[in-house]
């Protein structure tokens, strides 16, 4: 079975501002412009990434900021720190 017949199409009836199509189209990708459901995809694809993009980061700030976490982070810095510095002492 191929992945196009497994793809499930969802038809949508939206009323967009002609301001908002037109900016759309302005900034489309050549081959886009004048396909415009394949212009609506793409502005979801790119929204739903950069949406997921930013819930990384900000769940990646909090574990940065996680006390628990940075006492981890500090002890296996530490650690590899040392492993770093072995067999680079002047006494070997």
């Amino acid at each position: 079975m191929s992945e196009q017949s497994e793809v499930t199409i969802v038809r949508r009836s939206v009323a967009l501002p002609r301001k908002l199509v037109d900016q759309a189209k302005s900034v489309a990708p050549e081959g886009v412009r004048e396909n415009f459901n394949r212009l609506i995809i793409l502005a979801l694809e790119d929204f739903a990434a950069r949406r997921k993009k930013k819930a990384f980061e900000e769940a990646m700030d909090r574990m940065g900021a996680d006390p628990e976490i940075l006492v981890a982070s500090q002890a296996v810095n530490g650690d590899f720190q040392k492993a770093e510095r072995d067999g680079l002492d002047a006494d070997d």
